[in-house]
C-alpha cells in the first residue's frame, strides 16, 4: 500500500515541501530547516475524501496565442516597442480601459515544435482549454483562402482553418481533449442583439472534420465581467446572457451531444479588489443574477480563479514579493473555491465543479510567476483543491507572458511548470484525510499514486 503526501510549513521565513512512501520522509526542498517536532501518521486508516479527473493538473493556450496578437507583454518587453503592427485579422487591443504599453504583439505559437510537444505530452493526460478574453470577438474564417487582414465587422481577431487544425494535432499528440468557448461578440448577433449558432456551427463542423473533438464548452469566457473584453452589445445584462446561453445550449445538445457543458464560468467574485492604475474598477455581474437566468443547463459548474490581477493592471496597488508564502495568500484559493462550490450547491447541486482557468495574478501574471517562490502556491492549490473534489485545474498558460509554465520565446520549462510535473508523476486522482490537524504554517495533504492498481497490492483506500 503506496501514499503520496505533500506538506508544506512555511511562511517567509519557513517552507519545507516533502512527499511520504509509507513511512518514508524525503525532503524535496527547503529554505531553513527549524527541528519541528515529528508528527505520527497511520496510512492505513487515511478515509478517502474525494476523486479528481485524471486530467486533473491542465493548461490553457489562450486563444490569442493560436491567432497570434496583443497578448499581456512579458516584464522583460516593457521597455521595447510594445506597439508592434497586429497581426492580420487583430485589430489591437480588446480590453480598451487597460493601457496599451501593457500588451505585446506576438505571432502565433508554433504548436507544431517537437520541444513544446514533448513539454505538454509530459503532462497528459490533460484538458487543454483555448479560450480567454481574446475568444469572446474571434472571427473563425471558414475557408483556405490567405487570412483575412482584417477582421468583419462585430469582431476583433481571425482565427483560420489552419490555425485550429493546428490546435487539433497538437491536442492528438499530446494527449490533451479541447476545452473551450464560442465568439459571442456583435458579430454573432442578428440585428435584435440575440446570439445565434451559425458561427459556432460551421467552427464545430470544421472541427469533426479535421478529426477533432470538443470535449467540454462554456459559453462565453467570464461573463461575470461583461463591460471587460466581452464584446457583447452595449446594455448586456445577465438576462441576455442567460437568454443566450440556452441558445447555445440547445446547439450543443444537438450538433455535438457528447460535449460537456460548462458555465457559467465566473471569476473576480468574493475577493476584495484593489482599483486599477488609472482609478479603474470592474464591474461585475454577480453569478447569482446570471444563474438565475440561465437556470440548471449546465453540466458542470465552472469557474476562475486568480489570486488579483497582476502589476500591469494595478500598479502600486498590486500584491507585495513578501505576501506570497503568506497563509493569507495562499487561502485565497480556498476563500474562492467555497464561494463558487456554494452556488453550485445552490443551483447546480451534485453537479461537478471545474477549474477551469488560474494562476498567480491575471493580467499576465506577476514577475514572479516565473519563480521557485510561486510553486509553494501552486502545489498548495493542487493539494488543497484536490482533497475538495474540484476535478480539474487548468493553468493559465502553457507558454505565454510571465505566469506560463514555459518561456514563451525558448519553451524553457519554469518552476511552476517542474511542479506540476512533480504532481503529474507522483499523485493519482484520489485524495486522503492524512490525519493531521491544521496548524498556523503547516499544510499536509495525502494522495494515492499514480497508477496505484497497475504497480503494486493497493490498499483499501487507493483501489
Amino acid at each position: 500500500m503506496s501514499y503520496r503526501m505533500a506538506s508544506w510549513i512555511g511562511g517567509p521565513e519557513l517552507i519545507r515541501s516533502i512527499f511520504l512512501r509509507s513511512a518514508c520522509l524525503t525532503l524535496l526542498a527547503g529554505c531553513i530547516y527549524s527541528g519541528a517536532a515529528q508528527t505520527a501518521v497511520a496510512p492505513g486508516s487515511m478515509k478517502v475524501l474525494a476523486d479528481v479527473d485524471p486530467r486533473y493538473v491542465s493548461y490553457n493556450v489562450e486563444a490569442v496565442e493560436v491567432t497570434g496578437g496583443r497578448f499581456w507583454a512579458p516584464y522583460k518587453s516593457f521597455a521595447r516597442n510594445t506597439a508592434a503592427a497586429p497581426s492580420s485579422g487583430s485589430t489591437g487591443n480588446p480590453i480598451p480601459v487597460i493601457d496599451s504599453s501593457r500588451f505585446q504583439y506576438r505571432p502565433p505559437i508554433d504548436l507544431a515544435n517537437t520541444k513544446l510537444r514533448n513539454l505538454a505530452a509530459a503532462l497528459g493526460p490533460a484538458y487543454l482549454r483555448v479560450s480567454g478574453t481574446w475568444r469572446n470577438s474571434t472571427y473563425f474564417q471558414d475557408n483556405d483562402e490567405p487570412p483575412l487582414k482584417t477582421a468583419p465587422a462585430g469582431f476583433d481577431g481571425v482565427l483560420t482553418r489552419a490555425e485550429w487544425k493546428g490546435v487539433v494535432d497538437f491536442a492528438r499528440a499530446v494527449d490533451a481533449a479541447i476545452v473551450t468557448s464560442v465568439a459571442t461578440s456583435v458579430g454573432t448577433r442578428d440585428a435584435k442583439g440575440v446570439w445565434t449558432p451559425v458561427h459556432a456551427k460551421a467552427w464545430f463542423d470544421y472541427t469533426k472534420r479535421a478529426g477533432g473533438r470538443i470535449v467540454a464548452a462554456e459559453f462565453m469566457n467570464e461573463p461575470t465581467l461583461l463591460n471587460l473584453g466581452s464584446g457583447a452589445p452595449k446594455g448586456h445584462d445577465a438576462a441576455a446572457f442567460g437568454r443566450d446561453a440556452k441558445i447555445f445550449g440547445d446547439f450543443l445538445r444537438r450538433e455535438s451531444p457528447g460535449t460537456i457543458y460548462l458555465g457559467p464560468g465566473s471569476a473576480a467574485e468574493d475577493l476584495p479588489r484593489p482599483p486599477a492604475s488609472g482609478g479603474f474598477h470592474l464591474q461585475i455581474v454577480p453569478t447569482d443574477d446570471l444563474m438565475k437566468a440561465t437556470g440548471p443547463i449546465f453540466d458542470a459548474f465552472s469557474y476562475h480563479f486568480y489570486s488579483m490581477p497582476s502589476h500591469r493592471c494595478l500598479g502600486e496597488n498590486g500584491a507585495k514579493k513578501d505576501e506570497i508564502l503568506s497563509a493569507e495568500w495562499f487561502d485565497r484559493n480556498l476563500t474562492v473555491e467555497s464561494f463558487y462550490a456554494g452556488k453550485r450547491d445552490k443551483y447546480l447541486p451534485g453537479k461537478p465543479l471545474w477549474l477551469t482557468e488560474t494562476g498567480e495574478a491575471s493580467c499576465g501574471g506577476d514577475t514572479w510567476a516565473a519563480e521557485f517562490a510561486d510553486s509553494f502556491r501552486l502545489l498548495d492549490q493542487f493539494g488543497s483543491l484536490a482533497q475538495r473534489g474540484v476535478r480539474t485545474i487548468m493553468y493559465n498558460t502553457l507558454a505565454s507572458s510571465d505566469y506560463g509554465l514555459l518561456d514563451e520565446e525558448t519553451f524553457d520549462p519554469r518552476p511552476n511548470y517542474w511542479a506540476a510535473l512533480l504532481w503529474k508523476r507522483l499523485m493519482g486522482t484520489r485524495s486522503l484525510e492524512p490525519g493531521i490537524g491544521p496548524a498556523k504554517n503547516l499544510r499536509v495533504y495525502a494522495q494515492c499514486m499514480r497508477n496505484e492498481r497497475r504497480s503494486r497490492p493497493a490498499g483499501p483506500q487507493c483501489r
